[in-house]
């Protein structure tokens, strides 16, 4: 039997050849029509539709293959399909939504296929309806059954002990019963983690719609903790950042702030306390503690111990100490330029022409504000001692300013 017998053909073309190769062009026209003909689409961002996109390609490749072999799809070829609607469930996108995106890409799919038939192609076009059709219809049953079964999963019972028991480990409250009601043995210890999330480009968007778009970062940063970390991880997370707590043997996971930040698409700032379970109430507070460090000194984005921010932590527990250092710069808060060539200044290592550089001044500008800073506070970066005091109180006026703020 020749090739052209084989394979449903139109207007000279093997279908499912043209589709594999047509297949990428295909996908951004369809997801542009999702976007004109769907709201759910309408308010998505272009980083998601080219996400979408993507998804739809391998939704055409796996329906040219059904036209090769004249046969619906097996199961296992709809694993992308399945996978991308239940992340969908777990972002809050509505499933009248997807499934209208299915019916809606397909139809188009067929008319494009259809649209030069000529009559001797009337058998192949009818051939293809039938496909198209028993396509669509195992596509759509698996993936209602694949979005429906996460939904059940996030509001299932099982994840509410899970919720139980995680607050019982914050709260400091005893764990056998939470534990046990939850089906989760607890491990030695816990990395206790403390999160923050930059905020993503969508949900300033005013034509995105911004819920979405948040509940599209906190699911995907709990998948990407789950997937690091395993099922026993505890998270309750917030657009903003949240808690989670790792069960682990060290403290490991060196590029789960990495991989949380690429799932999400913005930089994520972490701090980690070991802990064992009982002592998770303590270990939230220190880790909370060191991320504000981390944020207040600008640290770029990553997962940070007590370790990398030893000194600094000690210099502003409470104490009388504290409050007279941060008055050590309090000469300079009406000359807030001088303040910000000191604070960069010591950022990048008393390097005048680096200085000069990062502030769009000349060198000599620089050196006069230092001079200027020593006069009116008595402290000269150049001595050793004192510039130690004064990075100390950077550090304190830093988190004065941030609680400030926050009021």
């Amino acid at each position: 039997m020749t090739d052209h017998k084989a394979h449903l053909t139109i207007n000279g073309r093997v279908l499912y050849r043209w589709l594999l190769t047509e297949r990428r062009r295909l996908a951004d026209r369809l997801v542009r029509l999702l976007g004109r003909e769907i709201p759910a689409y309408q308010r998505l961002s272009e980083p998601e539709l080219v996400h979408i996109a993507s998804t739809t390609e391998s939704n055409l490749e796996v329906f040219a293959q059904s036209l090769r072999h004249r046969a619906g799809p097996h199961h296992a070829d709809l694993g992308p399909i399945t996978t991308s609607a239940a992340r969908r469930a777990g972002e809050g996108f509505p499933l009248d939504a997807v499934m209208a995106a299915y019916s809606t890409g397909m139809l188009e799919t067929w008319r494009t296929m259809v649209a030069d038939a000529r009559p001797e192609d009337l058998a192949d076009v009818l051939a293809c309806t039938e496909l198209v059709l028993g396509y669509l219809q195992r596509v759509c049953t698996a993936v209602a059954a694949a979005y429906l079964e996460e939904r059940r999963r996030m509001d299932s019972d099982e994840q509410h002990r899970r919720y139980t028991l995680l607050s019982a480990l914050l709260r400091g409250e005893p764990l056998e019963e939470p534990a046990a009601h939850a089906g989760i043995q607890l491990p030695e210890r816990y990395l206790v983690l403390a999160l923050t999330f930059d905020r993503h480009e969508d949900e300033r968007d005013a034509g995105v719609s911004a819920a979405m778009a948040a509940q599209r970062k906190v699911y995907r940063a709990t998948e990407a903790l789950r997937r690091s970390a395993g099922p026993g991880v505890l998270a309750l997370l917030d657009p903003t950042g949240g808690t989670a707590l790792l069960p682990v043997a060290d403290t490991g996971f060196p590029e789960l702030v990495a991989d949380i930040g690429a799932a999400i698409g913005v930089a994520v700032r972490a701090a980690g306390v070991l802990a064992e379970p009982t002592e998770v109430l303590p270990a939230t507070r220190q880790a909370a503690e060191i991320l504000e460090l981390v944020v207040a000194l600008g640290k770029p984005p990553g997962l940070y111990q007590l370790a990398d921010v030893l000194l600094e932590y000690q210099l502003t527990r409470p104490s009388a100490a504290r409050a007279e250092l941060g008055m050590l710069l309090e000469p300079l808060e009406r000359n807030p330029d001088l303040l910000s060539t000191v604070e960069t200044y010591l950022r990048l290592g008393l390097d005048r022409r680096r200085t000069a550089a990062a502030l769009h001044l000349h060198p000599n500008t620089v050196d006069y504000r230092v001079r200027r800073s020593a006069e009116l506070t008595g402290l000269n970066p150049a001595d050793p001692g004192q510039l130690q005091r004064i990075g100390a109180a950077l550090v304190i006026r830093r988190l004065d300013q941030r609680v400030g703020d926050s009021v």
